[in-house]
């Protein structure tokens, strides 16, 4: 049974297996809390299992299996200082249960690879209320490890759509009544503070890598492109910055009260 647990390190041929990784008290007390994804087991230390007993409690068919944290090191092979790592069962279905009919607010991810920022960028959309996320191909898996524990959790708590094609996923969105913001640094965008929206509609924001931003024809697909302005000896806002001020400004903006 806890054969699983010494593919951690290895995250293909974990995903392989159809498993991902949680791991710390509180990512897996809000993994167990959730309930969107099938939990395979948990494996504690005997102070782990007494933090998360509330939690292991509410959900009793979840095996547990306790064990010293020398031998937890020894059959993850890390150290995982709070005692506590959790596998759990990936979605069969590549959209995640995400009904792109019934968002109002939306984040677009693309072509960003780096894990901690995708987690980053989940902890952020949690923050201002979105309700899904779409990423494209190259983006990294929210389900990786360091991607779950950088977003304490929320990309297990955010329904998120892994979209294969991107550009007709975006043009879905947009003749569905969604209005596409793209964020650019480009100085022909428009600047952040004099977007106008009404209240009600519904949007999608766009970002893209840091190197590289949003690809030129995803910046057509948008119907408005947007900048924040910064200081020009700043290069750029890294990308989970730059979503979090987006976020505030227009989710305020475009979606009525008490929403």
């Amino acid at each position: 049974m806890l054969e699983p647990y010494r593919m951690i390190g290895d995250h293909h041929a974990l995903a392989q297996c159809g498993l991902f990784v949680a791991e710390g008290r509180l990512v897996v007390e809000r993994l167990l809390e959730a309930g969107r994804f099938r939990v395979h087991s948990v494996l504690v230390t005997p102070a782990a299992e007494r933090a998360l007993a509330g939690a292991l409690a509410r959900r009793p068919e979840v095996a547990v299996h306790v064990c010293a944290p020398e031998a937890l090191r020894d059959v993850t092979g890390f150290d995982f200082h709070r005692g506590c790592v959790a596998l759990a069962y990936r979605p069969d279905d590549a959209s995640g249960g995400v009904e792109l009919a019934s968002t109002r607010r939306l984040l677009a991810i693309e072509s960003v690879r780096d894990p901690d920022n995708v987690g980053g960028l989940f902890r952020t959309a949690l923050a201002f209320g979105v309700d899904a996320l779409v990423l494209d191909a190259a983006t990294a898996d929210p389900l990786y490890r360091k991607a779950v524990r950088t977003s304490m959790a929320a990309t297990l708590r955010l329904p998120f759509l892994r979209a294969a094609e991107w550009l007709p996923t975006l043009a879905s969105l947009r003749a569905g009544g969604v209005r596409i913001i793209a964020l650019t640094p480009h100085p022909d965008a428009v600047p952040l503070a004099s977007v106008t929206g009404r209240h009600g509609e519904r949007i999608a924001i766009a970002v893209g890598s840091e190197g590289d931003g949003l690809r030129p024809e995803t910046l057509a697909c948008a119907d408005l492109r947007v900048r924040i302005p910064v200081d020009p000896r700043a290069d750029s806002l890294n990308v989970v910055s730059a979503a979090a001020i987006a976020l505030y400004q227009l989710t305020s903006q475009f979606t009525s009260a008490g929403s």
